[in-house]
């Protein structure tokens, strides 16, 4: 069972909402929503998170990679703290992907 969390995900629209600490408890804890709620979205949006770690890095980047290979540009909104940190150490574009 997944450890307790206080972020949360909702579907506003084309924006999937991201609120709270985006950390190893909640990537595992949204993941299952994230996905089922993935299709049609064009935004991620993170004005309301908290913090971000590498597995919440991890969860925004594979949903990210998905929404690419369905053929949408993913937005994003928001820049909560770590998530800069995170993207230069693992060398990602502002989209995060990685640069060809």
């Amino acid at each position: 069972m997944p450890a307790a969390t206080d972020a949360s995900l909702r579907r506003e629209g084309d924006a999937l909402v991201f609120t709270g600490a985006l950390d190893r408890a909640a990537a595992a804890t949204l993941w299952p929503q994230a996905s089922t709620q993935l299709a049609g979205a064009q935004r991620i949006v993170l004005t309301n998170v908290t913090t971000v770690d590498s597995a919440g890095l991890a969860l925004l980047a594979e949903l990210a990679a998905r929404l690419r290979a369905a053929g949408t540009a993913p937005g994003f909104e928001g820049q909560p703290p770590g998530l800069a940190d995170l993207q230069a150490a693992y060398r990602l574009t502002p989209e995060l992907d990685f640069p060809a």
